[in-house]
């Protein structure tokens, strides 16, 4: 199994946790721990180790990933666009403003992941909305700049 596909996976299972986590409010502590027993393949550690961060760095900066996400998509209030995209959006953010992952990877990445989970009209929401964030980089910032830190 490549390197890149073990990343891939732990991003699926990422999304999972999330997209559980968002339409069930179950906590993210629990919901990470079971995710991860089950997961098949097992995750080697640093990726299960990768997963953690995603999450614990998602949960940390919901709010500031959603004001982001509506700031580019203006048209979509950010309940109202679907689950799914929504988590890969936010993880996607996360991602390359908060774990350095290059852009280009997290947006292929997000694609993949909307094309694979979403509705057919995921993967190009999914990329414009992270297009528009990537060419507007600084008012993406500055809409993170006052993100609040909580622990799962």
């Amino acid at each position: 199994m490549t390197q890149q596909f073990q990343r891939h996976l732990a991003r699926q299972t990422a999304l999972q946790i999330l997209y559980e986590i968002d339409i069930t409010a179950h906590p993210p502590g629990t919901v990470l721990s079971n995710r991860l027993q089950r997961v098949e393949p097992p995750l080697m550690d640093d990726l299960a180790h990768f997963v953690h961060d995603i999450i614990s760095g998602v949960m940390a900066t919901r709010e500031r990933l959603d004001i982001v996400i509506g700031h580019f998509a203006p048209e979509w209030p950010v309940d109202q666009i679907a689950t799914i995209d929504r988590n890969i959006l936010r993880m996607a953010l996360w991602e390359m403003n908060y774990y350095h992952t290059p852009t280009k990877v997290v947006i292929n990445e997000a694609v993949e992941l909307a094309k694979e989970f979403g509705a057919d009209t995921s993967p190009k929401f999914v990329n414009g909305v992270l297009g528009a964030a990537t060419r507007n980089r600084k008012t993406m910032q500055s809409l993170l700049a006052t993100s609040q830190s909580r622990a799962i």
